[in-house]
């Protein structure tokens, strides 16, 4: 990847998976990377580990865009691209944030891999989608449950595979 580029973590669903196949481009507002707040917060972090807290915030994010599409198949995903740091704008600015806006659609082009929960976890995402919001508003029962999802590792893909998932 070439130094100008930054690996960034990307929320999804399947149908957004099947109209990055259908159209070349992934509409999304927001998206996880390494950002300077995340690296201060945990100064301790290699590399490696600052990019797994990103990609499991975008999984966590992925919970909330299941949240807002009913019809939507049960299974987080994360789509992995390589962008140029000009197509990002830091969007909180809080200690160990992770978040970033994204400037415009991803083309095809810069999907690096993507990221889908096995059939296996499709209950306890089922689970975790119904409590998601009030796990964000802090009840512990439903971070709980939250977390069961969280106990599932996303499986990956690499792009030549798109046709597979959707």
């Amino acid at each position: 990847m070439p130094d100008n580029q930054l690996r960034v973590y990307v929320p999804a669903t399947l149908p957004a998976l099947t109209t990055l196949r259908e159209t070349g481009q992934l509409a999304a507002d927001t998206a996880h990377t390494v950002t300077p707040a995340l690296r201060e917060w945990y100064v301790e972090g290699d590399e490696e580990e600052l990019e797994y807290v990103a990609f499991t915030r975008a999984a966590q994010d992925a919970l909330r865009l299941l949240h807002d599409d009913p019809t939507a198949p049960r299974r987080r995903v994360v789509v992995s691209v390589d962008l140029p740091a000009d197509a990002l704008k830091r969007s909180v600015l809080e200690l160990g944030s992770s978040a970033v806006a994204l400037v415009g659609p991803i083309a095809f082009a810069s999907v690096a891999a993507v990221h889908v929960d096995s059939a296996e976890a499709v209950d306890d995402v089922t689970a975790a989608v119904t409590a998601v919001t009030q796990a964000t508003a802090g009840d512990p029962d439903a971070q709980f449950v939250v977390d069961g999802a969280e106990d599932h590792e996303l499986e990956w893909y690499d792009v030549s595979e798109l046709d597979l998932l959707c």
